[in-house]
């Protein structure tokens, strides 16, 4: 391996931020939201809505759908801090639908909090280690 050569680590942390965790949160936002009711189901709509948009600035560049006004915003919102304060402000309201009256599918907490402790650990790792 040369010194310009990413580790597998950089790799699986680049390939979960831009598209495993916008995908599967915007998953497990889309389920809450079906499956809530009151509070915990308008929670998980603005979850949802960002990872769309998140998913939608990972995925335009290959898709040639840069010609939207709303692209250039977005992909410097993403590129603030390695996309990370993004990610976290999405999860932000799946993460409050937790607390709130109308949930249901304790299963879908779970996944998230595995979800955030996955990007946040393999953050740390190619940052410290």
């Amino acid at each position: 391996m040369s010194l310009f050569d990413p580790t597998p680590l950089l790799l699986s942390f680049i390939l979960l931020k831009s598209f495993g965790y916008p995908a599967v949160l915007a998953l497990l936002s889309l389920l809450r939201a079906l499956v809530a009711r009151g509070p915990a189901q308008l929670a998980a709509l603005p979850s949802l809505l960002m990872a769309a948009l998140v998913l939608y600035a990972g995925l335009a560049p290959a898709l040639q759908l840069t010609q939207n006004p709303l692209y250039p915003s977005l992909s410097r919102a993403l590129a603030l801090g390695q996309g990370l304060p993004a990610l976290l402000i999405a999860s932000a309201p799946l993460a409050l639908s937790a607390f709130l009256g109308g949930r249901r599918w304790r299963w879908i907490d779970a996944l998230h909090l595995l979800l955030v402790i996955a990007l946040l650990g393999l953050w740390l790792a190619t940052h410290y280690i």
